[in-house]
C-alpha cells in the first residue's frame, strides 16, 4: 500500500470507531465530510516520513500519531471557517461545513475530531512506551500557549507579532507531526523539532501569498481574506516579493535542519516537491 493510500485507509478507520446505529447520523456526517476529500496530506505525510527516516519497521504507532495530527488540522479547518472566524464559504473546492451542515454541526464535528484525535492515538499506541511523549507532543500542538488555539487568538488581539501567530498556527502542528514521527520510531524528538517548525511557517507564507495570488476555484477556498478580515500577513508586512524570498529561505532553512539519517534524501526530495505544489517555480521567476 502506498503511502496516501495508508494514510487515506488510517484516517477512514480512526472515523469509523466514532460511527455506530446509535450516534447522531448529522454529526457523523459532518465529521467524515471535514476529512474526506482531504488536502495535501502533509502533515500525516510528514509524520510518517520521519518515521521512516528514523527507521520504524512497525507502521502501527506513527499511522496513529499521523492520523491524530490531521484529525486535529481537520477540525481547525471546520472551526477556522465558521461565520465568527474566517466566514470561509467553500474549503477545499466545496462547501464548508457550516455551509452544508449549519454551524451548530459545524462547531460538534470539530469538537469532536479534536476528542477523536486524542482518543484514536490512545487506542492505536496503548501498548508504545512512547505514549506519554506523543500525547504530550501532540497535545502542546494545538492547546496553549502555542498551539492552534493560541494562533486563532492572535486574531482577536489588537496587536499580532507575526512570528508568533505564524509559529502557533500553523508551525505548531508541524513540528509535532516532526516530533511524533521520531518518537514513534523511538527517536528523540528533539531533533526533528526545527525541521517542523520551519517548514510550517513556509507553509503559512505560502498561504499568504496564495491568498493574494492565487484564483479561488485553483485554491479551493476564498482568497483575499488577509486584508479583508485585518489578519496577520507575511504578503502584506514583506510584499509580495519580500514574502516569496522568506518562502525560499525557510523552505532551505528546512531541509538544512534534517538530521543526518538513511531518510534524508527522502524528507528532502518531499519538502521540495511540496514546496514546488504550494509556489510554483514560473512564480518565483516571476517575482525574481
Amino acid at each position: 500500500m502506498d503511502l496516501v493510500s495508508r494514510i487515506e485507509h488510517a484516517i477512514s478507520s480512526a472515523l469509523a470507531s466514532a460511527e455506530s446505529t446509535t450516534a447522531p447520523p448529522g454529526l457523523a456526517a459532518a465529521m467524515r465530510y471535514a476529512v474526506f476529500p482531504g488536502g495535501a496530506r502533509i502533515r500525516p505525510r510528514l509524520c510518517l516520513a520521519v518515521a521512516a527516516a528514523c527507521g520504524q519497521k512497525d507502521h502501527t504507532i506513527a499511522d496513529a500519531a499521523a492520523v491524530s495530527i490531521e484529525l486535529l488540522h481537520c477540525a481547525s479547518l471546520a472551526h477556522d471557517d465558521l461565520p465568527c472566524f474566517d466566514d470561509a464559504a467553500t474549503r477545499r473546492g466545496k462547501p464548508s461545513v457550516h455551509q452544508a451542515f449549519g454551524e451548530r454541526l459545524a462547531v460538534l464535528a470539530g469538537d469532536a475530531l479534536i476528542v477523536l484525535a486524542f482518543q484514536n492515538l490512545a487506542l492505536r499506541a496503548a501498548a508504545a512506551s512512547s505514549l506519554p511523549a506523543l500525547l504530550m507532543t501532540v497535545s502542546r500542538s494545538v492547546g496553549m500557549p502555542a498551539g492552534i488555539v493560541a494562533g486563532q487568538a492572535w486574531e482577536c488581539e489588537p496587536r499580532v507579532p507575526l512570528g508568533d501567530y505564524q509559529r502557533a498556527k500553523t508551525g505548531a502542528l508541524f513540528a509535532a507531526a516532526a516530533e511524533a514521527g521520531a518518537l514513534a520510531a523511538g527517536a528523540e524528538a528533539q531533533p526533528w523539532c526545527l525541521l517542523g517548525d520551519r517548514l510550517g511557517e513556509a507553509y503559512q507564507v505560502a498561504d499568504d501569498i496564495r491568498d493574494v495570488t492565487a484564483d479561488a476555484n485553483d485554491l479551493g477556498k476564498p482568497v483575499g481574506r488577509d486584508a479583508t478580515l485585518g489578519r496577520p500577513s507575511a504578503a502584506r508586512e514583506f510584499g509580495l516579493k519580500g514574502a516569496l524570498k522568506r518562502f525560499e529561505q525557510l523552505v532551505a532553512a528546512a531541509i538544512d535542519t534534517i538530521p543526518d539519517c538513511a531518510g534524508t534524501p527522502v524528507l528532502r526530495a518531499l519538502i521540495r516537491a511540496e514546496a514546488e505544489r504550494l509556489i510554483p517555480e514560473e512564480l518565483l521567476r516571476r517575482a525574481a
